[in-house]
């Protein structure tokens, strides 16, 4: 499991400067990301109503589950590969729960993944997220800056986003800005520290197999 503190990760990225999480170097493409700093104050400031929620199921469901995971979270990929999958067939294909996605970010690289599995919209968002769980170490690689940009491109293409589409969405700063924004308002709302994390009508949950969600899921449609 992959932890954070509101005061470490979120720090990172908003307290201290968002500098480290937003830009990267030369002939990596996403250089016309923003270097600047991103204090608290100017966090506060931003306006996050433009992100959109990734969900799939029935708006009106008895059950919500919101699960926060990082693209470049090991236990994430597991989850998504296993778990998730059962919980898609069982509870989410059939309209039983809503389920909503939410970045978490632990490191540039994520926040990358994230703002291409974005550009496709809500209709690519989640066929693009299984491609970078299940190739997850591939694009990650090495973990050079340069390898990772040209890999989760090819995964852009290969989803169907063109060249241009692809770029747009790359060098959109106001769009990485508000997005960490809305990483930090959430993360410390539902008091998030570690991925992949769970809440289910509102009561949070660590990492678990799918046994004991199917449970706590059954418990709570039966309530």
């Amino acid at each position: 499991m992959k932890r954070l503190t509101v005061f470490g990760a979120v720090g990172l990225a908003i307290a201290a400067g968002a500098s480290f999480w937003l830009s990267a170097p030369q002939g990596t493409g996403f250089s016309n990301l923003p270097v600047g700093a991103v204090n608290a104050q100017e966090a506060a400031d931003i306006d996050t109503s433009s992100i959109i929620e990734m969900t799939m199921g029935a708006e009106d469901a008895k059950v919500t589950v919101v699960e926060y995971a990082s693209f470049t979270c090991p236990h994430c990929a597991s989850f998504h590969k296993g778990p998730f999958k059962q919980l898609k067939a069982d509870y989410v294909d059939n309209d039983k729960i809503k389920f909503i996605y939410r970045d978490v970010y632990f490191d540039r690289f994520g926040l990358w993944a994230s703002m291409v599995a974005r550009c496709g919209g809500q209709e690519r968002f989640f066929g693009i997220s299984d491609m970078l769980y299940n190739q997850q170490k591939d694009w990650i690689g090495s973990g050079d800056p340069s390898e990772i940009s040209a890999n989760l491109r090819k995964i852009g293409k290969v989803a169907g986003l063109g060249e241009d589409q692809i770029e747009a969405c790359l060098s959109d700063s106001d769009k990485a800005k508000t997005l960490v924004a809305w990483f930090q308002e959430h993360a410390e709302a539902d008091q998030v520290q570690a991925t992949p994390t769970l809440i289910i009508n509102g009561e949070k949950y660590s990492n678990m197999n799918y046994g004991d969600l199917k449970a706590i899921i059954d418990e709570k449609l039966a309530e």
